[in-house]
């Protein structure tokens, strides 16, 4: 085993079985080093597209920052991603979303999926 292969065994995390898909609103919390200090900072937006399969699976999102379209482009099982949380999920029919860039304002917004309910289940109250 070559130590290039061993240091992403050990360094990487598996993440591939996420499930953020195309049009998800996420906030990617990921850690910052300068010098000898850590912090966390969020970047909060919605998923543009996801490339690459296993561990070299990428996630990009766009958000909208001071009125600048602003696109980080996010390797999920880098070791600097502390955690990812799902605000929404996004109803859309493309899997790559490149046609937001050309939109603003309110037609930039991506639809919200509706989540089917549990269907209610009425139990029978005895007679008297």
């Amino acid at each position: 085993m070559n130590p290039i292969q061993f240091v992403q065994e050990q360094l990487l995390k598996d993440r591939s079985s996420e499930t953020v898909k195309p049009g998800d609103n996420v906030n990617i919390s990921y850690k910052i080093i300068e010098g000898d200090k850590e912090r966390i900072q969020n970047f909060k937006g919605d998923v543009i597209k996801i490339t690459g399969s296993g561990r070299t699976k990428t996630i990009c999102i766009r958000k909208i920052s001071n009125g600048v379209g602003v696109e980080r482009i996010f390797p999920l099982n880098s070791p600097s991603i502390v955690d990812i949380t799902l605000l929404k999920k996004g109803k859309v029919r493309r899997s790559k979303l490149y046609y937001l860039r050309a939109l603003s304002g309110k037609k930039a917004r991506i639809k919200e999926k509706k989540q089917a309910l549990a269907p209610k289940v009425e139990v029978d109250a005895p007679q008297a």
